[in-house]
């Protein structure tokens, strides 16, 4: 089954002429509905980056400084006993250090510090809000190493033990900042959520060594049996839903591993070596959403060039016709980073007998990448899949 809108809208670019920028500034502004932006916050910030576009120094440092007052306010309401205001500014605090975190390259001493202070805030944020219940987990993973990930516990339920969602974000994206997108429209639907820092990600990749990989089924797996170990989750009932290169982690766990029971690609993959191989040979020239050096730091390589090798499996074809569970692909058709041709190669490809593809053009979910020109109701539209298909 396949659905299409069929109009176009134009998309808001708050720095015209730099896509990178644009694309992290239109994230920002669709985590505002999850409480971890405000929009005066972010436009600020904008103004102050007008004259210097292009320029991560300018960008890390004026991101940065907007996470540092957010701190200082919840601090100061930590010690009035304003716990909900505090918890509300410690929320906005963590996304705009990981923003800033975003484009500082090479990762160094004084990045992980930023980090490690956005991580913080996002803990003290989940200890004084209300809703949902999230718990801070380690997930055992290959040995001694463990996945940094966070437990939400399913709300508007009977179920003693409802169904789960294992959510990851894509190549440069983060647990916190996954939760604010997606996660609380899962679990309002009946839902636990297991939102991980999975390898190339987050925590995973910074503090504990955990390099990207084409082989993610491994940390699914995981998932999976940290899961089956819990008495509040029915482990039989567990989707797999991730964005972005998402769209390749999703269908290539589900077809790898079948304990997964529905699989949701916000955002399409094929062959991802050949998206990065045709970057490199423009000589970045086009459209990027990360620049070439957080490729080869995802992959511990000195070069893109040389993380290029280890892309070669990044490629769904021959894997995803295993996939039997339900699939849901989400795409836009004004992407600018995956073409809608590799979304319909990755679509009829699938195995699963029942898959749907889902175009959205504008008008009624965004046609940009992962739908970040226009989000909500394409968030309702697979939260309200994902809980069907685990109900069935």
């Amino acid at each position: 089954m396949a659905i299409k809108a069929r109009r176009k809208r134009e998309w808001f670019t708050a720095f015209p002429g730099d896509y990178r920028w644009s694309f992290i500034t239109s994230i920002n502004l669709m985590r505002v509905q999850g409480g971890s932006a405000d929009t005066s916050e972010i436009f600020e910030i904008c103004r102050r980056l007008e004259s210097k576009v292009g320029d991560d120094k300018a960008w890390v440092r004026e991101w940065s400084r907007m996470g540092d007052r957010l701190r200082a306010m919840a601090q100061a309401a930590q010690r009035k006993g304003n716990l909900y205001s505090a918890a509300d500014c410690y929320n906005r605090a963590c996304n705009y250090f990981q923003t800033a975190d975003r484009f500082w390259f090479p990762k160094n001493q004084k990045s992980k510090a930023l980090y490690r202070k956005s991580i913080d805030c996002f803990h003290r944020y989940l200890r004084l809000t209300d809703s949902p219940h999230a718990e801070i987990v380690e997930i055992p993973f290959e040995g001694k190493k463990k996945l940094p990930a966070y437990f939400v516990h399913a709300q508007n339920t009977r179920k003693s033990r409802p169904p789960v969602v294992v959510q990851y974000t894509g190549f440069d994206g983060t647990k916190e900042g996954g939760y604010s997108l997606a996660t609380l429209a899962l679990v309002r639907r009946g839902m636990s959520v297991l939102l991980a820092d999975t390898p190339g990600v987050g925590e995973a990749i910074r503090f504990r060594g955990i390099y990207l990989r084409h082989d993610y089924e491994v940390a699914g797996s995981a998932i999976l049996d940290w899961l089956e170990k819990r008495k509040d989750v029915n482990a039989r009932r567990v989707a797999i839903f991730a964005s972005s290169l998402g769209g390749y982690y999703a269908p290539r766990t589900a077809a790898m591993e079948p304990r997964f029971k529905a699989a949701v690609a916000w955002g399409a993959q094929w062959d991802y070596h050949a998206i990065w191989k045709r970057r490199i040979e423009a000589a970045y020239k086009i459209q990027l959403p990360s620049p070439g050096s957080h490729l080869a730091w995802s992959f511990n390589t000195k070069t893109a060039e040389e993380a290029l090798v280890k892309l070669e499996g990044f490629r769904l074809d021959g894997v995803v016709q295993k996939m039997k569970c339900p699939f849901l692909l989400v795409h836009g058709d004004d992407d600018q980073q995956i073409p809608l041709r590799n979304a319909k190669k990755l679509f009829n490809a699938a195995g699963s007998k029942d898959k749907t593809l889902r175009v959205y053009t504008g008008p009624d979910g965004g046609a940009q990448h992962c739908q970040m020109d226009y989000l909500q109701p394409v968030v309702a539209y697979m939260a309200d899949w994902t809980a069907e298909k685990l109900s069935a």
